[in-house]
């Protein structure tokens, strides 16, 4: 598991653009060319490239020296633990409500294929566990409450080599944020 790192602006940045969010969920898959990409994303292998520089530069991905041959590079996902700052912290920028508005639309997106290929997926159509609530906690609370989630989350990461038989990928979030007050009619 990678060491937490604390995100500054210029990795938001690179975080925040929708190309590089969909490149990066490229290569979850598994590593690839900037031509590749190109392909699979339908933009040009220049944008790709430009792109992945960015993200490498960001600590998000890297070269796999000795992979390629002549000028092609192939890119794999580096494993990170990126903690957002505090809104006290960065920048004034649009930068954070940016990578958040796009994480959940892309968390919605995947959501909807999910719904898409739910008739394909055998056993595995009604694996989907949903919980909302709401706690009372203060703020050191929500933060002991959020270092548990992740250490849970931890415990089940797994490389593929030591993924058991039957196992699969699965999605999970975490989303917390104080309750707004009652609108007043």
């Amino acid at each position: 598991m990678a060491e937490p790192r604390r995100a500054d602006l210029a990795a938001l940045k690179a975080l925040a653009n929708p190309l590089r969010q969909r490149i990066l969920d490229q290569l979850k898959a598994g590593p690839a060319t900037s031509t590749t990409l190109a392909a699979q994303l339908g933009v040009t292998s220049g944008g790709t490239s430009y792109n992945l520089r960015v993200l490498a530069e960001n600590g998000f991905v890297e070269e796999i020296e000795g992979k390629g041959h002549g000028r092609e590079r192939w890119w794999r996902v580096l494993e990170h633990d990126l903690r957002l700052p505090k809104p006290a912290e960065h920048d004034p920028s649009d930068a954070m409500r940016d990578l958040h508005r796009l994480w959940l639309q892309g968390d919605t997106d995947l959501y909807d294929r999910f719904q898409s290929e739910r008739a394909s997926l055998g056993e595995w159509a009604d694996a989907v566990p949903y919980s909302r609530g709401s706690i009372r906690v203060t703020l050191d609370e929500l933060g002991d409450f959020f270092e548990e989630y992740l250490a849970l989350l931890r415990r089940y990461q797994r490389p593929e080599s030591e993924t058991p038989p039957g196992a699969r990928s699965v999605e999970t979030r975490c989303l917390a944020f104080p309750t707004p007050r009652p609108k007043e009619d």
